[in-house]
Order: C-alpha cells, then structure tokens, then sequence
C-alpha cells in the first residue's frame, strides 16, 4: 500500500510573514476575501493585523465572526449564507482551530453544495470538488489546523463532536506568524501547546505512522518539550518554537491520523465545552499508560525527545514510564489540571464512552480499545 503526504501548496514562516498574503493574493487572482475569525480576536485587535494588511494593500474583504469556540453546525451554515452574499472568491481564516475549522467546512460546502446539511461531512467524504481557496493565519500554537486535512465540528442537538477527513479542506496557504500568537494568554498558551504535544505523540505512535511521519513527530516533540514553557511565560524564542513545532506535527498527523487521546478529549468538548488542549494534556499521559504494550520501542524515542536522559540504558518498563513522566512534567509546568474531578461527572461517563468509542480518531490508537475500556480511562481520571 503506498503512503500518502498532502500539505500546503505554500507556506510562509517567521515574524512578519502575515505580509505575504497580499502578494499570494494577487499572485492567486483573488479580488475579495471571506475573512473568518472569532469575536474576541476582533476585540482585542488580533485580527486587525491582518485586516490592516488587507487595507494598506487595497484588498476588499468581509468579516464573519459567528464562530464559538467548538463551532457548531449553525456557525457552519449561517456562515455559508453570508459567503454566498459576500461576492468572496477565498477565504482568509484568521484564528484557532475553530475559525479554521469553520472556515474549511464553509468553503467545502460552497464548492459541493450537496452536504449543506453539514453533518454528511463527517468522516471521509466523498467529495468531488477542492473547497474555496483558504489562506490560514493561526493565531495559536496548537491545532496545526492550517496544514490539516481535517476538521471538527459539534453537533449541539446530539451533545457530540465529529471529525471530518477531506483532502480537499486543506488550506493553499498557510502563514505561520509567531507575531500573531504573542497575544496569546497563558492559559491558553498552554493548552494549546499541550494539543500540539498530543498531536506529535498519538501520530508517532498510530497505527498508520511510517517513517516520514516518524520524522515529522519526534522533530515536533523536541522542539515543543523545549519551547513550551518559554511561550507560557511569553519568551520570543519560546514562541517561534511552538510555532514551528505545531506545524511539523500537523505535517504528519494530519496524514496518519490519531488516537483515542482525541475521541475521549472530542467527547468532554461537545458535552462541557471543555478546552480542546485542556482535555487532550489531562488524558495523555493516562492514555499512553494504557497504550505503551502496543507501541514497541516508541516509547524510548518519545522520552529522547521530551529530554530525558541515558534513555538507552533504560530497560522497556523504565523508559516508557520516563516518557509518561516527562509528558506529565511538562502540563503540570504549564499549569494543566491532573484529573477530570472538576469537569466530568459520573452519570455522564457511559455517553462520553459511546461518543469516543464512535469518533473517527479511535481506530488508529496502537491499542486495540471497547467501550469499557474507555470507561475505566474515563474514570480513572476522576
């Protein structure tokens, strides 16, 4: 079977890179952008940045902000309606992973009209047609969602997220600014840092990781492990590292897929609006306990990555605790809550279980997994 990369036509990186947009832009024949970005990137003058580009060079655009931050099905469309009176030809999605996000499903929807409906979008759709060409401006060091070719939306009316996987959302452009994350609070520094972590460890240890995604997530894990608690505490360095580093794991999850970290984190999001970074670092390090059996000798790789030393001296059993432990150093640096004991509820563990197990991430964990499994993961944690 042969392995299959998709990335961006183009990306551009480092401080100022927000300025090529004008020249992809002319280069492209584009006349008018669909800007997507949230409100209180708006609020606090994030998007402006980019905006104010558009408005030196002369660049016609709209603005639509109705996006939540695990946007929803009624952002998607309400969102297709107002491109659709725009006169837009692309799309400028300015944000995290929910401007992205929403951004891909509108434009996919544009150009194959036949899943209005948005919900027919998940999983691997058949569509026919590339969607409206977006240009990507991550404003977080995280999702990587600006070289995914994935998306994730929330069904509000079934309390439940859905993946969606089409090589056809994948933005043309991506422009990885670290000036566009220095605004970032801790918090969510953290969070997102941690999401990226996640992303670089579950892709290293997936069912369809070879040797270019390999490459890609032991390179991503050790420039986060490094610059991660430097962009918390808002250090340039730290910054452009986590900025890069999500990038590279975007490079190869997005290609191999992931695990059950992001079916159980998908689950907690849809029915608590639980921070997406926030749940995968508190369930990563239990996950990859229960994972670490099916993983080989990943594991003395990931620890080498996170820092550790004399990993090659380490029997199995001690170097895949030494990872675990070097993942649980790291979010508890960045401040990330240890358990679910303030977010999940027991009543609720069966219905998070169902939608994990039933989430388009769960098949690629190394670990053959059932409902029950997930359960006693659930509850493990609380």
């Amino acid at each position: 079977m042969a392995n299959r990369i998709v990335l961006n036509e183009t990306s551009y990186h480092g401080a100022g890179a927000i300025n090529a947009i004008v020249d992809e832009a002319r280069a492209r024949g584009f006349k008018k952008a669909f800007v997507c970005t949230d409100p209180d990137l708006l609020k606090f003058g994030v998007a402006k940045k980019v905006t104010d580009v558009l408005d030196g060079a002369s660049l016609a655009y709209d603005i639509y902000s109705n996006i939540k931050p695990n946007p929803t099905i009624e952002n998607v469309q309400t969102g297709v309606a107002a491109f659709k009176v725009s006169g837009a030809d692309y799309i400028i999605a300015i944000g995290g992973g929910s401007s992205m996000d929403t951004a891909k499903a509108i434009g996919i929807i544009i150009t194959n009209p036949e899943y209005e409906d948005v919900r027919s979008l998940e999983g691997v759709a058949p569509t026919k047609n590339p969607c409206v060409p977006i240009i990507a401006v991550p404003t977080t060091a995280g999702t990587a969602a600006e070289v995914t070719i994935n998306y994730v939306i929330t069904d509000v009316e079934k309390q439940r997220k859905f993946v969606c996987v089409d090589v056809h959302d994948i933005p043309v452009v991506a422009i990885v600014d670290p000036d566009m994350m220095s605004s970032m609070p801790k918090g969510l520094t953290a969070a997102t840092g941690m999401d990226a972590l996640t992303h670089a460890i579950e892709g290293y240890i997936t069912r369809g990781a070879w040797e270019m995604t390999d490459m890609f997530h032991l390179k991503a894990i050790e420039i986060i492990a490094r610059s991660l608690r430097g962009a918390v505490n808002n250090e340039k360095e730290g910054r452009d590292g986590m900025a890069l580093g999500q990038y590279i794991a975007g490079m190869g999850f997005s290609n191999v897929g992931l695990g059950i970290v992001h079916s159980m984190a998908h689950s907690l999001g849809a029915l608590y609006d639980t921070p997406h970074g926030v749940a995968n670092a508190i369930l990563l390090p239990t996950v990859m306990e229960y994972n670490a059996e099916a993983t080989g000798e990943k594991y003395r790789e990931i620890a080498r990555a996170m820092g550790v030393d004399g990993v090659d001296a380490m029997s199995v059993a001690e170097y895949r605790k030494a990872a675990v432990d070097a993942v649980k150093k790291l979010s508890a640096d960045v401040g990330i809550p240890a358990d679910l004991k303030a977010i999940a509820k027991d009543e609720d563990v069966q219905f998070l279980a169902d939608s994990a197990f039933a989430d388009a991430c769960r098949p690629g964990n190394p670990k053959d997994t059932s409902v029950e499994d997930i359960k006693a993961l659930y509850r493990s944690l609380m």
